[in-house]
């Protein structure tokens, strides 16, 4: 019984928090991203899922100016503090909800573990570009590899838990055509047989 109404409110939670995330996304890309980009004429660091190099991030620290670090700080990050956690919630929310209805479990703890490693790398590259922005306009090569790595880590989970998330839910659809298709065969058979 507690499963029961447990799992009616995964559905509408997850809906829920799918939109809160996709309106700080869209927040994030027409507003603070763009902001920095127009700033710079760069691509931000939360943008470039292949990572960058130490000549890149002193190129982009450079051209932002110290009013651009200071935006990145006060406008970019907070948005990116909530993101991070309404995608990984929406992604496990949208995993469980599409997976109590199919036989395999793996499938489920691996899209659970792949969207909290994303949030995770989130979080730590984050607090990279927070460090390398503290550190002034020349933070040290092994920060800025940290944060790089942390960003393709980021973007690679993400990817991934997405992916997953969909190939769930085409996994789910085609069980539920297939049970439909049984069902339906299954009348007609018995229909003919009491002919």
């Amino acid at each position: 019984m507690t499963n029961k109404i447990r799992a009616s409110y995964v559905g509408p939670a997850t809906l829920g928090m799918g939109m809160m995330g996709a309106s700080i996304y869209l927040l994030m890309i027409n507003m603070t991203l763009a902001n920095l980009e127009a700033i710079s004429g760069l691509i931000p660091f939360d943008m470039r899922p292949l990572g960058y190099s130490h000549a890149e991030a002193l190129t982009l620290f450079s051209a932002l100016g110290a009013d651009g670090r200071a935006y990145y700080l006060s406008h970019q990050i907070p948005l990116d503090t909530v993101y991070p956690a309404l995608l990984a919630l929406t992604l496990m929310g949208a995993i469980c909800w599409i997976g109590q209805r199919l036989p395999s479990r793996t499938l489920v703890r691996a899209g659970v573990a792949l969207s909290l490693g994303a949030a995770a790398f989130d979080y730590a590259e984050n607090l990279a570009i927070c460090a390398m922005i503290w550190n002034g306009p020349s933070p040290s090569v092994s920060l800025v590899f940290a944060a790089s790595a942390a960003t393709i880590a980021k973007s690679v989970l993400t990817s991934l838990a997405v992916s997953l998330t969909l190939l769930l839910g085409a996994m789910w659809a085609r069980r539920s055509m297939s049970g439909r298709r049984l069902l339906r065969g299954g009348g007609r058979r018995v229909s003919r047989a009491a002919e």
